[in-house]
């Protein structure tokens, strides 16, 4: 659900004029804003200015910062620093859903080295065993 949600904030839905009321920005500033690469409205067809909820984030982030006294350029440089690191960790889940996989596949591949080790003391083949563990396995759950 959260992701369909995220996914919702990039649809570009807002005119200029509403844009600039959610952001109590001037609509000229908006266009500066996209000017200078700050912020990148979709287009209509008729090639209006249309801005996404992402957008609207954005732009109350840039006048937050400019509130508080950072020119543009360190704007730009907040921005890119934000982006940067919401990439890594996006990156960083991933390699650690991976990890988890791995740690999975490692756990049984150290079981079937324990009963295959087993297996072996007690004389039985191996093969023979872990088939034995799966029906056994399959028909506990079975049963």
């Amino acid at each position: 659900m959260a992701h369909s949600s995220e996914e919702g904030k990039d649809k570009p839905l807002y005119m200029i004029s509403v844009a600039a009321e959610l952001t109590g920005m001037h609509p000229q500033t908006l266009r500066v804003y996209e000017q200078k690469g700050l912020v990148n409205p979709g287009r209509s067809r008729g090639n209006t200015r249309l801005y996404s909820r992402r957008d609207i984030e954005r732009l109350n982030l840039i006048s937050k910062l400019t509130e508080e006294g950072i020119n543009l350029a360190g704007v730009v440089r907040i921005l890119d620093m934000q982006e940067r690191a919401a990439e890594r960790d996006a990156e960083i889940d991933k390699l650690r859903a991976r990890v988890r996989a791995l740690e999975d596949d490692i756990h049984e591949l150290r079981m079937r080295e324990r009963i295959t080790a087993l297996a072996r003391y007690d004389g039985a083949d191996p093969e023979q065993v872990m088939r034995g563990l799966l029906n056994g396995t399959i028909a506990a759950a079975e049963g």
